[in-house]
Order: C-alpha cells, then structure tokens, then sequence
C-alpha cells in the first residue's frame, strides 16, 4: 500500500514540474493577472459614466436589467481580449498556451453567468444554470466535455415508430425549454407593461391581449423545445385530435368558462373595475382570468364568479356606459305634515354628503298616499357605487331625521282604529276596580 502511495506521489510530482512549475506556465500566469488588474482598472473608471448615460437614456426593468448585466461583465470581456493577445504572442513563440486559454473560458463562462442571472427573476433557476454553465466550462478546460458529449449521444431512447432520441438531445432539450420558457416569461413581462402603459386600449382589451400573448409564447416555447429534442411535432397530431375530443366531454364546463371569458373579454361587457351586482353579489370587477372573474365586495370577500353564469345569467352593471348612478330613497311622512315644505327639504339634505353630485342635482317627488303616510321619494346621483351606496343612504337619512324634526315634519307610523257597530255581537267588559 505504501509502495502504490508513494507511485502516486512520485507521479504528481512529476506532473506539476513537467506541466506547473515552468518558465512558459510562470509567464502565461503573469500575464492573465497583469490582463486581470489591468482590466479591472480600465474599466472601473468607464462603469460610472456608462451608468451616467443608462439612467438618463435607458428606461425599463427588463433594459436596465440587461445592461447591468453587460456593465458588470465588461471587464472580463476586456481580460479575454487581453489574455488572447498575450495567447497570441506564445503561440508564435510556440508555446501552448494553455493557462491563457483556460482562463478566457471560464471568463467566458461568468460572462454567459451574469447575462442569464441578471435577467432571471426565480432565483432557484439561476443557481442552477449557474451550476451548469460552470460545470460545462470545467469538461471543457479539462478536455472530458467531448468524450461525455459522444457518451451521451451514444444513448439513444426509442418513442413510437421510428422516433427516436437519444440522452444528449434529452438534455439539450430540457435546457432549452428553460431557456425558452425564460425568454417568454422576460417578453410577456416587457409586452405587459408597455400594454398596460397604452391609455387607447380598453381594460378589458389588455387583459384579452396579454393574455393571448401569454398563451401562444409559451406554446411556441414548449413546441420549439420538444423539436429540438427530435420529436417530430406531426405525430402529435393524432393524439392532440383524439385528447381535444376526451376533453370535450370530459371538461365541458371548464371549456365553456374559458370560452366565455374570452367573449367577456371581446365585447367589453364586463371589464376590471366595474361594479356589478350578480345575484346577491355586489361589488368591484377585481381581475379576469381565463375560468372565473373575481369581484371584490365591500365587506373585503372575493367571489370567483363562474364566466359562463356571466355570459348566461342576468348581471347588473352599475357602471357599463356611465359611472353616474341614481340612488331612490323612499320617505313617510304624517298626513298632517306640510308637504310642499317636506319636498323643498328633502333637496337640501344632500348638503354635507360629499359623494352625492350637484349635477345632476338631487330631486324630491310625490309618489303615492299609503296607509299610514304620505309616500315621497328622493332621488340622488353618485359617481361612486364602488365605494359603496348604503352609507350614503345612511348620511341622507340622518340628514332627513335631522331637518325634518326641526321642522315639525313628522314620521308617520302604523295605526289602526276600531268601529262597533250597535249591532255587533263583541260586546266590551270593562272592569271597574272597587273601593276599599
């Protein structure tokens, strides 16, 4: 054991003398830290005003993300022409210049590294291509990246007649699928914002077009990727036709939900922010989505409303061609109130209520004689129903208690009154108490 030790050693250190610890290794060493430093140098003074003009010419999540990302991996760049200059010197003094080409790899591996991690935003897909890319550039400095590649590509996996596909290509797939999901996720966040960004577009609109947006990127990434892997697309066919038919039975009321948001969306009946009352639901139209809608109530529930009960159902938008809302507000009075001065009342108790509008401007009417009161009616305006329309009923009201009881207009209630006749069989006993 101690023999084979002392091989293994003895090896080593032939090795490093043979290929570390020479004149040719020194130098190539020397000149990457000089190219180093004197790249870091260069371009410590060049980042500040590259920054200068960025943050004045450059506007944008996505941009500034990706020129961070250039900005921080423009000194390795520098280095890698440095160091290939000086590769270029020892080759025409034929010397291998090893050292200098093994360090403008794995430069060239931090640069692709901080290119795909400055535009990622899931941090844990990062880490992994940052595993990844540095795992490739370390075969490849060591020369085993060719004989893994052939390997890999010697396993091959067959997939219904005559596709097949072997284990390299699986994995070139895989990581191309990232790399296209990731690119579509980075588009769709850059065509969002400039969509939501346009004031000629309908809210309803945005939504339908991000949406679609959505939709056909990540599919042309899926697809794309599945044909890299060497899939052929054309034998999907058949099976997409026979599966469309399963969940057509299987999933028709899922499918009619998405049909219907997507017509909800085309006629801009219902959009985002539009109040709407739905059976016993009332609220705010919060978001849309492909299966439901959600409305936001005042009391700070969220339902998820079915489309399809949006598209079949009866539904009450309060807000669909005008925000303006006319709110009725029944009111008794006595039959020996003075009426005339009970309507002159009722267009003044608005004052005080901010939400109620002057134009158009509050009306009192006469509406009917009840049983126990004179029936009136007034009648007011808001521009607000989001935010609510009991408290403002609640205001006017107390405003109507207010006025009218300092004006003698009295509330009426229920009163009845018996008549007996001579002949009537209900006779009355009254008990008188007797004295003690």
């Amino acid at each position: 054991m101690e023999k084979i030790i002392e091989d293994i050693l003895l090896y080593l250190t032939m090795w490093i003398q043979a290929n570390v610890l020479t004149w040719s290794m020194v130098a190539q060493w020397l000149c990457a830290g000089s190219a180093f430093f004197l790249a870091l140098i260069f371009w410590a003074g060049v980042t500040s005003r590259i920054k200068k003009w960025t943050d004045k010419h450059v506007s944008g999540d996505l941009a500034n993300s990706a020129l961070n990302a250039l900005i921080h991996g423009g000194n390795l760049v520098l280095f890698i022409i440095l160091a290939q200059i000086c590769a270029a010197v020892f080759v025409g003094m034929d010397k291998n210049p090893q050292v200098l080409n093994a360090l403008s790899y794995l430069a060239v591996a931090g640069i692709v590294i901080r290119l795909l991690t400055g535009l990622m935003t899931n941090r844990t897909l990062a880490r992994w291509v940052t595993i990844m890319v540095w795992t490739i550039a370390a075969l490849h400095i060591f020369g085993m990246l060719s004989p893994i590649s052939k390997f890999l590509k010697g396993l091959s996996f067959s997939m219904g007649k005559g596709d097949t596909f072997t284990a390299l290509g699986a994995i070139k797939g895989v990581l191309l699928a990232a790399l296209f999901l990731q690119v579509a996720s980075l588009t769709v966040q850059f065509v969002t914002k400039r969509i939501e960004r346009n004031a000629d577009l309908s809210p309803s609109l945005k939504v339908l077009t991000v949406k679609t947006v959505k939709i056909v990127l990540f599919t042309a990434a899926i697809l794309f990727s599945m044909s890299s892997v060497g899939i052929d697309l054309t034998s999907l066919a058949i099976f997409s036709s026979a599966l469309g038919v399963g969940i057509g039975f299987g999933l028709k009321t899922i499918i009619s939900n998405y049909v219907a948001g997507v017509l909800l969306l085309m006629d801009n009946s219902i959009k985002p922010g539009d109040t709407i009352e739905v059976g016993s639901v009332f609220g705010v139209v919060h978001d849309m989505h492909g299966r439901y809608t959600s409305v936001l109530t005042r009391d700070g529930m969220e339902y998820l409303i079915p489309n399809e009960l949006l598209i079949t159902g009866e539904v009450v938008n309060w807000t669909y061609s005008d925000k303006n809302v006319r709110l009725k507000i029944p009111v008794g009075i006595s039959y020996q109130s003075d009426i005339e001065l009970a309507l002159k009342l009722l267009e003044k108790v608005h004052e005080g209520v901010d939400r109620v509008l002057d134009d158009p401007h509050p009306a009192s009417r006469l509406v009917g004689f009840g049983d126990s009161s004179v029936d009136l009616q007034l009648r007011i305006w808001i521009a607000d129903a989001e935010k609510g329309v009991t408290n403002v009923r609640s205001e006017v009201l107390l405003n109507i208690w207010k006025l009218f009881h300092k004006h003698g207009i009295d509330f009426p209630f229920p009163q009845r009154e018996i008549l007996l006749k001579s002949d009537s069989a209900l006779t009355v006993k009254i008990e008188k108490d007797s004295d003690k």
